[in-house]
């Protein structure tokens, strides 16, 4: 299993980017995919999930309403929509895979994900 996260840049308050985690190895409805981030200094935290029974969607609270989660089936990849960026969404954005269906209360449990993709630097400006 690999993952690739891209899509990361620079971006100002109120703005929008699309990262994507190009998957191999992966088989959709096998897996979850969970996006995570940290900010310098802070603990890695989970932003969104798709599940990978029923493909429930799953969302930070600091997140809903201005991140949407998505999948490719035919590209492999997962996409994460940004919309209404603030500062306090500056962090290196990693995508993350597990076969094991998780409680919802996993979700956004770091150590419960098994495959790792290299992280991709956000950083909004105010």
């Amino acid at each position: 299993v690999q993952l690739q996260a891209s899509g990361g840049g620079l971006v100002q308050t109120g703005g929008s980017l699309r990262l994507s985690c190009a998957t191999s190895g992966v088989t959709f409805g096998d897996y979850a995919i969970g996006w995570f981030r940290q900010a310098p200094g802070k603990e890695r935290e989970g932003v969104s999930c798709v599940g990978n029974v029923d493909g429930t969607t799953y969302y930070a609270d600091s997140v809903k309403g201005r991140f949407t989660i998505s999948s490719d089936f035919a590209k492999n990849t997962v996409y994460l929509q940004m919309n209404s960026l603030r500062p306090e969404d500056t962090a290196v954005y990693y995508c993350a895979a597990v076969r094991t269906h998780l409680p919802v209360g996993s979700i956004f449990t770091p150590l419960r994900y098994d495959y790792w993709g290299q992280g991709t630097q956000v950083t909004v400006s105010s």
